[in-house]
Parts: structure tokens; sequence; C-alpha cells
């Protein structure tokens, strides 16, 4: 870096901090997205040291899947729900990419998914992203990548049906809402791996749950676990 981009990064800063996509406080130096009391304090589940977890269960007698966790609790009205809309609908795609890599280190210290050899971004209709502009689920596997030390593989899964936002929907209609709307091209990349299904947040599991048995019915060779990087405490029966 110049000297003059710096100075100018110096000056930028002074004038407009980089302030914790969860309190809105300036951060120090060193903080990156989260201030270190969000960090600290953050809703955390401790599921990925989990082999059985409210998560995996939610998949009992739908999809068998390898390992299942979710990452942070989603808490309505909270900061923590304001940083996932910012990198779902503002396009705060960095702190995507952050919150990913923070996963990731839990997940790989964990042991239980030192096998996995590729991750895979739940992906977004063609014309959802392109009016977003990125799909938000391709930063957190990034992320998460990066700290397993294994690939992302962006091109063989995709949606051939733009659905409806599940956010309102009931649980039958949410499993309606998505029967049908992934598909696999070129099986061949996926075959024989340990996959990691990866999504920003997990409410019901249909959407989640759709993809992994898409994926398995056509590649039904490779081994999958999910990862999500928010889940709902309600929908897991899960008691404050």
């Amino acid at each position: 870096m110049s000297i003059l981009s710096e100075l100018f990064g110096d000056v930028a800063s002074l004038f407009f901090p980089a302030r914790c996509g969860v309190c809105g406080e300036p951060l120090e130096p060193g903080e990156r997205c989260l201030c270190t009391l969000c960090r600290a304090t953050a809703p955390l589940t401790g599921y990925w040291r989990e082999a059985d977890n409210p998560v995996v269960r939610k998949c009992w007698g739908m999809v068998p899947v390898e390992q299942a966790s979710g990452f942070l609790f989603f808490v309505h009205a909270s900061g923590w729900r304001q940083l996932i809309h910012g990198f779902k609908y503002r396009g705060a795609w960095r702190t995507a990419r952050a919150m990913g890599e923070w996963y990731g280190r839990y997940l790989s210290e964990s042991g239980l998914y030192g096998d996995v050899d590729l991750v895979v971004p739940l992906p977004l209709h063609p014309f959802k992203r392109c009016r977003r502009g990125y799909n938000q689920s391709e930063y957190i596997a990034e992320g998460i990548a990066r700290q397993l030390g294994v690939e992302v593989e962006r091109r063989s899964v995709y949606r051939r049906r733009n659905t409806a936002s599940q956010a309102l929907k009931s649980h039958r209609e949410r499993a309606g809402n998505v029967e049908g709307a992934f598909a696999v091209r070129h099986a061949e990349r996926l075959a024989g791996h340990h996959i990691l299904l990866v999504d920003d947040v997990m409410t019901t599991g249909s959407t989640l749950l759709s993809c992994a048995a898409e994926i398995l019915r056509t590649v039904p060779d490779c081994r999958i676990s999910l990862a999500a990087l928010a889940v709902s405490r309600s929908e897991l029966g899960v008691r404050d």
C-alpha cells in the first residue's frame, strides 16, 4: 500500500470511523466488523461441538446428514438481526465473509468437520442475485472454507425456480415453496466429496433440507453436512 493510500485511509477513518455491525459503536484498532464486547456476548449456540444437537435432530427422518450446526441464535429486535440484515439486504458482504471466518475457526477446531473437502453455498436465483448484486451465502462459505482449508464450489448447484420469500409462510407452505427449486449440474464435481452446504439463516430448515435432498438424489455417492450462520431458537424448540 502506498503512503498516499495509507494517508487517505487514515483521513477517511477519522471522519467515517468503522462501526460495530451489532451495537454501532466505533471499532477500536484491531477490531474487525464487531467490537470486542459484542463478540464476547454473542448469542453463540455451541452446536459445532456437538455431534447430536437440535440442528442435527431437525434433519432426522428428512435428509441423512453427517453433521449439522448453527453458529448464532437469530435474535429478533436486536443488533444481531441488524447485522444479518446488513449483509442480506444492504450490501455489507465483507461482514458476511468475516462472520464466515469466525464460524469456520470454530468448525475447524471442533474436529467434527475435519473431513469436509468442499463447501457449497446455498444458491440464489439469477434474478434475485442480479437485483442484490451478490449472494451473501457465498461470502459466508468463503470465510468458512478459508478456515477449513478447502475449496468453495459455486457452479454445481443452482436454483431453477425464483421462489417467493419464506418469511411469512407456514411450515407447510415453506416446504411447498422450495419443492423442486434446486438442481445440480456437473455432478462429477461433487461426486465422492463430503460437502458442507452453507446458508445464512435457518428457520424451519425447509430451504437447506430441500437443497441437500436434491444434491443427494443427483449425486448419491457424496456426503452432506449443513452449516447455518444463524438459527431460530423457537423453531428448534430450544428455550432461552
